[in-house]
């Protein structure tokens, strides 16, 4: 589906697009400039208010965050955990490097609180869709996504003349949930955390509450297009979404240590 400059915005619904035959991205690769070229390729163009959802995978290419394996040194913690938990000591290795604690242990299950705040399987570290060009390798998390989030949204309204929101998305798991859904880790000019409370409801009643993971809505959204094997669509634009223009974050997202009833 191509995503024209005449779409205009639709109260009644969303239009969510991915960008089809994106360009492979690799180290030090411009990501607004590669957006804005393959929309006008197909003869769209960015608008006012869109929201540009990029997959974790592309961020993480062009900041150079991939690890050769072969060039990491287990060390003794991690060539123990490794042994109890049968994973390969140098990934163990690079997990502990981004991890502030680990959390679970188990046979073939290391789940940590990665140094950004979020409790993720193995850090949020993957071998998947990435060259390893005959080696080892480990792709890690942007280092700040919310950062990266930020300056790609600059570039892009520089590039496009326009407003727009970016929120850069990982496959996680959840608590007390099977199966892992698309979700926040880098948001910039558009609210992470939606508080609701002191709204009122259909009969009247104040919300006490009611926190939205607004983010994490648009990220599950755009993850269906993407998909989470081969599928090459790892940009997707969110149109006629409304929004306050606010600059939120992912980390707002974070539960409080002293809230997390889960550990």
């Amino acid at each position: 589906m191509a995503l024209t400059s005449d779409n205009t915005r639709n109260e009644a619904g969303l239009v969510v697009t991915a960008l089809t035959r994106f360009p492979l991205v690799h180290s030090d690769d411009d990501l607004a400039s590669l957006i804005v070229t393959s929309l006008e390729s197909s003869g769209g163009a960015l608008l006012e208010g869109d929201v540009v959802v990029l997959a974790q995978k592309i961020v993480s290419k062009a900041e150079g965050r991939l690890v050769v394996l072969d060039s990491v040194s287990p060390s003794a913690e991690a060539t123990a955990l490794a042994n109890r938990v049968a994973k390969d000591p140098r990934l163990v290795e690079l997990v502990l490097q981004e991890s502030s604690e680990v959390l679970r242990a188990k046979k073939g299950v290391l789940i940590v609180r990665h140094r950004l705040g979020f409790v993720l399987a193995n850090a949020g570290i993957d071998k998947s869709n990435i060259d390893h060009r005959g080696q080892a390798a480990a792709l890690l998390l942007p280092r700040d996504p919310d950062a990266s989030a930020r300056r790609l949204r600059d570039a892009l309204m520089v590039l496009s003349g326009v407003r727009v929101a970016v929120v850069i998305i990982d496959s996680l798991g959840r608590a007390w949930r099977q199966g892992t859904t698309g979700t926040a880790i880098g948001v910039a000019g558009m609210p992470g955390l939606l508080d609701l409370r002191g709204r009122e409801d259909l009969y009247g009643r104040r919300l006490e509450t009611s926190e939205l993971g607004f983010a994490d809505e648009v990220a599950a959204a755009a993850s269906l297009l993407m998909g989470q094997s081969g599928e090459g669509r790892p940009v997707v634009i969110v149109r006629g979404l409304a929004y306050d223009k606010h600059d939120g974050a992912a980390s707002d997202l974070i539960r409080p240590l002293d809230m997390d009833l889960f550990q």
